[in-house]
């Protein structure tokens, strides 16, 4: 069974980083794109990050390009969103989600995990 697990949030002050993991079981990373999605209070769920099965990385959101880093490590079968410079517009629950091979060009993924909360507060 093809599962996501996230892990990593919690609360940070603006300036702060986190490293965010999503840990995939069911699957592997040379065969899926991984994608990085937040949903932050009052809006709309936004596509952070995603890379692909070859490791070719897209970032979407402009306010992070720059701040925010996605990476993953084959043997660990996990993927990394690597979070610096963190202002509190940048709260919300992170998840990650899958599809096959490419990332999408709408949000359109396969699977999904719960997701974990971000909080950037001072």
């Amino acid at each position: 069974q093809f599962k996501l697990v996230e892990s990593g949030g919690g609360l940070v002050q603006p300036g702060g980083s986190l490293r965010l993991s999503c840990a995939v079981a069911g699957g592997t990373l040379d065969a899926y794109a991984i994608g990085w999605f937040r949903l932050a209070p009052g809006k709309e769920r936004e596509k952070v990050s995603c890379i692909d099965y070859s490791g070719g990385r897209t970032s979407w959101v402009d306010p992070v390009r720059g701040r925010f880093t996605i990476s993953r490590d084959i043997a660990k079968n996990t993927v990394y969103l690597q979070m610096i410079s963190l202002k509190p517009e940048d709260t919300g629950v992170y998840y990650c989600a899958a599809r096959a091979h490419y990332c999408p060009v709408g949000d359109g993924m396969d699977y999904w995990g719960k997701g974990t909360l971000v909080t950037v507060s001072s």
